[in-house]
């Protein structure tokens, strides 16, 4: 049998609030773990390590319940060496890696009881990094908020579960306790939820970032490449149709080049970041917002206690 979420991490709720970058912030933390979920912060919210540190901290201090971050693990992250440091020092509960080789990682937080939770889209992946010793995979489906996968979600969860031996954690898609119910009779430890959260009272976006997850709906989703090199599922707005979701020519064309590939792929990561950073807390016409199809759900802004209540009815 293998542990579900709440067993791994002594919680009460099988949930892990998403991390969203930007989004993610101390308050929705605090919010989610004293409640009795989980919630991971993406390392890249902040711009050196002493400022992750002093979240990290400050998280601590107002609870002792399980928390986690999210690493971008690959070399389009330059932080990483710095932002592993910091987590491993402030003995973070858990690491949600992503983008990468995980190896590393894994290797320097398992001795020192630090679970390691790898991100995948499907089971060739999920094979690896349960051979690199993960506790456990979160399968990033096709309906995830941000960077999602190709997959639906019955199918990946059943194909990892299947063919390796590990907790599988879920993510996209989730937006009732239906729903939630329906992936964890799949056999899932868990789910990672990210979009309905960004209607969190707590999240701090822009109003008019909220009117918008309130107004459009799960066919005004689609998926773009423009921003990080990778799919990234965003709010199809006016100013979006006008720039399209498509790498250009000069960048599909440089991408394709081996020597070339890790340094475009880490300028289309960085412009792409500065817009979402925009987007998130500034309203311009040149706005784009990232969302997953579990938008639907949004009806309202509310306490992000009141959003994990309606998943747990």
């Amino acid at each position: 049998m293998r542990p579900n979420l709440t067993e791994i991490l002594g919680i009460e709720h099988p949930i892990i609030i998403a991390p969203m970058f930007l989004i993610t912030n101390v308050n929705m933390v605090v919010a989610a773990i004293e409640n009795g979920a989980t919630a991971a912060m993406p390392a890249l919210n902040y711009r050196s390590e002493n400022e992750l540190r002093q979240a990290i901290r400050e998280i601590k201090s107002k609870s002792n319940n399980p928390f986690g971050i999210n690493l971008i693990v690959n070399k389009s992250n330059p932080k990483y060496k710095t932002q592993l440091k910091a987590i491993i020092d402030e003995k973070v509960d858990y690491v949600i890696t992503s983008l990468g080789n995980p190896k590393e990682t894994i290797n320097r937080c398992k001795p020192l009881g630090i679970k390691v939770f790898c991100d995948v889209t499907d089971v060739k992946y999920a094979k690896k990094v349960e051979l690199l010793g993960a506790d456990a995979v979160i399968a990033v489906n096709s309906e995830a908020g941000g960077h999602c996968g190709s997959i639906l979600r019955k199918k990946l969860v059943t194909d990892i579960l299947t063919h390796c031996s590990i907790p599988v954690i879920s993510a996209g898609g989730i937006g009732t306790a239906t729903q939630l119910c329906e992936t964890l009779a799949l056999g899932a430890a868990g789910v990672s939820v990210g979009t309905i959260f960004l209607a969190a009272e707590e999240a701090a976006i822009s109003s008019e970032y909220q009117q918008a997850l309130i107004e459009y709906g799960a066919d005004d989703i689609t998926l773009s490449t423009k921003l990080s090199g990778s799919h990234l599922t965003v709010i199809n707005t006016p100013y979006v149709k006008k720039v399209g979701t498509k790498a250009n020519f000069c960048e599909r064309l440089m991408l394709r080049n081996k020597f070339l590939k890790k340094y475009i792929k880490y300028f289309i990561m960085y412009n792409g970041t500065r817009k979402i950073t925009n987007a998130a807390f500034k309203s311009t016409y040149k706005t784009v917002w990232c969302a997953g199809p579990a938008i639907e759900h949004i009806k309202k802004i509310r306490p992000l206690k009141e959003i994990l209540d309606s998943l747990n009815k």
